[in-house]
């Protein structure tokens, strides 16, 4: 069905965050909590040389560390030992909606976004929030894009559910 005046889906480069702080493989690891620390953000993507992700540091990653320094002496070593290196990644063009169930289905609050294999920026929870919000404000009448013909199956499916477990 093709309505007349449909806003198209909201996608990840309309939303992503560009400026990103991040770390080297190689960093000390005690260096890159530091740069965690002191820019205020609860992980980052690893890169190598040619700005490819390797990887993700995140705050869940470093408190590992510290609470296995808790039994043992506090070990040293460098980012990529501790990184998360199974990672999940989107593309700029990927939809808020799919983006959405990625983050249904999983426990990390943000995902790198990769372009010709190059990181180009990030995503977070609160990159979606924010996307879905500005065009739910940008159109309070016409709401079209939210036609659940727009959103996957697996999200439907998800949101199906957990209206069923809260009474919704």
């Amino acid at each position: 069905m093709v309505r007349k005046h449909m806003k198209q889906v909201p996608v990840v480069r309309d939303f992503m965050a560009t400026n990103l702080v991040t770390l080297k493989p190689g960093m000390k690891i005690y260096d890159a909590i530091k740069v965690l620390l002191k820019n205020r953000i609860s992980g980052a993507p690893v890169v190598d040389g040619d700005h490819h992700v390797v990887g993700v540091l995140s705050e869940k990653d470093c408190l590992r560390l510290f609470a296995n320094g808790a039994l043992y002496i506090l070990p040293g070593g460098i980012v990529e030992d501790y990184m998360s290196k199974d990672l999940t990644t989107v593309d700029p063009d990927e939809g808020i909606f799919s983006v959405a169930e990625i983050f249904l289905r999983n426990t990390f609050r943000r995902l790198p976004v990769v372009e010709d294999g190059k990181l180009v920026g990030q995503v977070s929870r609160r990159d979606v929030l924010i996307g879905s919000l500005n065009i739910w404000e940008e159109s309070p009448v016409e709401k079209a894009w939210t036609d659940s013909n727009y959103i996957p199956e697996q999200v439907q499916a998800a949101l199906s559910n957990r209206s069923t477990r809260h009474g919704v």
